[in-house]
């Protein structure tokens, strides 16, 4: 475990650890985006700030991974499950949980990292655990998420259930399903939110 570093980068991607701040974070499958693409956007906005590079860089990324490109490995139900296991079950010790919903090709999730913990390493094992039990389950090799990961702080209350919102009818928006509550790897779902709901009764 260590100490939040506030500010830093892993690369391309500005991050920021802090305790006791809810942080909207998405990761993504490493086919989901072709490398060729992923640098075209990288010149276009080299000209921008880092602010506005990675908040126009996200932008084209969450339009282009709604579209579904790639495996689509996270529509397999084994592997949407592992996924959604795997946050939950880092709820309470490692971090505080307040929505996710697992998306064919990526993954949402607001959290608030819990004293000790960096919201790298959190990421990083999230992603090394689940990547390991995918393979396993599914017969596959090779790397399953790509290298990093975006997160933007939860600026106040409004920003968090608009960004919550966001997050739980991603499906809808993506033309899944009709109505949040019937994406079942989603804290929108009610069987979803029991699980959470039951991890609070066991660790409080």
């Amino acid at each position: 475990m260590s100490e939040p570093r506030g500010w830093h980068s892993r690369g391309y991607l500005p991050h920021i650890d802090a305790e006791n701040t809810y942080q909207f974070l998405t990761w993504h499958l490493a086919d989901s985006l072709p490398i060729e693409l992923a640098a075209k956007w990288r010149a276009d906005l080299q000209h921008l700030d880092d602010h506005q590079r990675q908040r126009q860089y996200y932008r084209r990324l969450e339009k282009h991974l709604d579209l579904g490109f790639g495996s689509q490995l996270l529509k397999d139900l084994v592997a949407a499950k592992i996924v959604q296991d795997s946050l939950i079950f880092g709820h309470g010790e490692r971090y505080v949980l307040s929505a996710w919903s697992v998306m064919p090709t990526h993954v949402h999730c607001i959290l608030r990292c819990n004293p000790g913990w960096t919201l790298s390493e959190i990421v990083q094992g999230i992603k090394g655990f689940t990547a390991h039990q995918i393979n396993k389950k599914l017969g596959r090799t090779g790397q399953l998420w790509q290298e990093d990961y975006f997160d933007r702080m939860i600026r106040n209350e409004q920003h968090f259930h608009r960004t919550l919102k966001y997050i739980e009818w991603n499906a809808v928006k993506a033309k899944l399903c009709t109505d949040p509550t019937h994406w079942i790897h989603c804290s929108a779902n009610p069987i979803a939110k029991n699980l959470l709901l039951s991890k609070n009764s066991l660790t409080t």
